[in-house]
């Protein structure tokens, strides 16, 4: 058993767990705040464009079921707005990330060609004085 919860510590204090837990709260947050801007202000003024519909009152009686599908026409908002959001900032992050790792190869291209140029210099230091004797 204490091998089990040494293996479970292990893993939840691995970077990408914590990494993980972090997205999911921040993601949880950023989805309230859109799920807010859609109903709050996108739907009614969506709903003043077309007339004064309030999507969320849009419904219709078929027998004794309620289908409720302005409440639906706004989640499938939701989910456009907070997808079009997600991949801007995963654009942004991408795109940050790429600047990152050209300068780590420009950084290691400088390092490599030092190196070799500094072989270079030995070996013509060593056939000189082999040339000497």
């Amino acid at each position: 058993m204490s091998h089990f919860l040494q293996e479970f510590k292990k893993f939840a204090m691995k970077g990408n767990v914590i990494d993980l837990a972090v997205g999911v709260i921040i993601g949880t947050a950023f989805g309230k705040i859109v799920t807010s801007l859609v109903a709050d202000i996108v739907m009614p003024l969506l709903g003043i464009l077309m007339g004064g519909v309030k999507f969320t009152g849009l419904k219709k009686q078929v027998g004794d079921a309620t289908v409720m599908y302005g409440s639906f026409l706004q989640t499938v908002v939701d989910f456009l707005i907070i997808s079009f959001s997600i991949f801007l900032f995963i654009k942004f992050i991408n795109r940050f990330k790429r600047k990152e790792e050209e300068e780590i190869v420009v950084e290691k291209i400088d390092r490599s060609e030092e190196l070799l140029t500094e072989i270079r210099d030995l070996l013509k230091e060593q056939s000189g004085k082999r040339g000497l004797e």
